[in-house]
């Protein structure tokens, strides 16, 4: 008994790698696309990490002018990707990724001149107006990475796709964040060579878009029976479903765990909103910015690879909450009173415990949707699970630039900066950066410790407490998401929830 347990972890590790074999089931134009997603992904991380900080430092914004344009262009992404979808699937694949691309790339260059250019007429207007209109191009591209993951896989490669999407993804966010330090700490140049760097990667991506991705067809393996053509049956209207799903006790569960643990996902939008000026005026003028923004992708990739197939053998609500509550305490971290580089120290441990956190508790988020909601309603209910958080990253990016004018002030040049204010013991500690961390900490991790309390009331009609998952046919392995995974696949690749 003991050698069967002992060995399990073991198994489910080596049949995850065994499982990336199958790749050979995919189409070049698969691999075109995963180019472009890492290619992409770098991109967008180096200009989206700084984006609040060279919009004060070239533009001339305040931090709280610079919060609401960022904001602009995180919630413009967001509301893309609402619309996106379908003008991919009228587009096609090949035809949405050259638009998006070539759109790119006219917004970079008139961003980047306005960001050289002093005397570039109407910088301060044309510079932030060209990176919000680059929301709807990121989004369609977005949405065609997506549709060719599954489009160029079979049903058997399907879920090796899925993860080698995931984890080429955090490779592009580590690559761009990386590329910061190149231009910040080695070359010592212009920020707009972050931006610019996004041109030559957005023509390659658009030069292996017209040679490697020449069909669009689904593919199949050669066992496989292309699914037919079947007549449209009647659905309900989607007032009926809306009726039928705000009557049900579980939605409202449903709702309210969400709501708890939106603070927690707040913390992974202090990476980009808060963490590059707090570095900037705590630690001092020339932080290691990209190399610690890169500890969070690097460590999800690791956690993805080893982790994920030993924490599906826990039980789904324990890795939701007692996860969150992990990433939740690496805020507390930050609260420990530093400046200079010792805040290298307690940056890294936070960043730390914050990705492991992720990588046990996110996943498990879209799988206790799965599980709470009721057979065929499934799909609204991830649906509406992104309400919450759109709302969250709305008053986050809105009000980061007042959190840092208050917590993480920067002074006029010729003054003493924050870091030497910090060390002569000048800022009383409520109004130090160490408060924001801990207000946000006990915001975060309130959350987590009220669903853990509440545990019965959350898991009330979870199907893994009411019914056995019954088999299901090799081709129709798939999550509430709409995911398609392989046969024998225990859980999704792409979102973590059980198949």
């Amino acid at each position: 008994m003991g050698e069967a347990v002992a060995k399990g972890p073991l198994d489910s590790i080596v049949r995850y790698f065994r499982g990336f074999a199958v790749l050979r089931d995919t189409s070049r134009e698969y691999w075109g696309m995963q180019i472009y997603n890492v290619l992409d992904n770098a991109a967008y991380q180096a200009m989206v990490v700084l984006a609040a900080v060279f919009l004060s430092s070239d533009f001339g914004f305040n931090d709280e002018k610079a919060g609401y344009i960022v904001a602009a262009f995180t919630m413009g992404v967001t509301v893309s990707l609402c619309i996106s979808g379908a003008i991919t699937d009228w587009l096609g694949i090949r035809k949405s990724i050259n638009i998006s691309m070539v759109g790119l790339i006219v917004l970079r260059i008139v961003m980047v001149a306005a960001m050289l250019y002093p005397d570039f007429p109407y910088r301060r207007v044309i510079g932030p107006a060209a990176m919000i209109a680059m929301a709807p191009a990121m989004a369609v591209g977005t949405t065609a990475l997506q549709a060719s993951n599954r489009r160029f896989t079979t049903a058997r490669s399907r879920a090796a796709g899925f993860n080698v999407w995931y984890l080429l993804m955090n490779f592009g966010f580590l690559l761009g964040s990386l590329y910061i330090d190149v231009v910040r700490m080695w070359l010592k140049v212009h920020n707009a060579y972050i931006v610019a760097i996004g041109i030559p990667i957005a023509a390659i991506c658009l030069v292996t878009n017209i040679l490697l991705v020449r069909r669009e067809e689904q593919l199949y393996g050669p066992d496989e029976v292309p699914e037919p053509k079947v007549a449209t049956t009647q659905r309900r209207r989607p007032l009926d479903i809306a009726v039928a799903v705000l009557s049900e006790s579980a939605f409202w569960r449903f709702l309210a765990l969400f709501g708890l643990m939106m603070a927690v996902r707040a913390a992974f939008l202090y990476m980009t909103f808060l963490y590059p000026k707090y570095w900037l005026r705590v630690i001092g003028p020339d932080p290691w910015i990209g190399l610690l923004q890169g500890i969070n992708p690097f460590l999800v990739m690791i956690g993805t690879v080893i982790l994920i197939p030993l924490v599906g053998r826990f039980k789904v609500y324990s890795m939701l909450t007692y996860g969150a509550l992990v990433s939740a305490s690496s805020l507390f971290i930050l609260a420990i009173p530093a400046w200079g580089d010792t805040v290298y120290w307690t940056s890294i441990a936070s960043l730390v415990v914050l990705s492991v956190g992720e990588v046990v508790w996110s996943p498990r988020l879209t799988q206790y949707t799965t599980e709470i909601a009721p057979k065929g309603q499934e799909g609204t209910y991830f649906g509406l699970s992104q309400a919450p958080y759109f709302a969250t990253k709305m008053v986050v990016t809105g009000l980061s630039g007042h959190m840092l004018v208050r917590w993480v002030p920067e002074f006029p040049a010729g003054e003493p900066i924050l870091r030497d204010r910090l060390a002569a013991g000048q800022i009383p500690f409520w109004h130090s950066p160490s408060a924001l961390w801990i207000i946000l900490g006990t915001a975060a991790l309130l959350g987590p410790t009220i669903a853990i309390m509440l545990r019965g009331w959350f898991t009330k009609g979870a199907h893994w407490k009411t019914e056995t998952t019954p088999s299901k046919p090799a081709a129709e392995r798939r999550c509430a998401c709409g995911h398609t995974n392989a046969p024998d696949a225990a859980f999704c690749a792409a979102c973590g929830a059980v198949v």
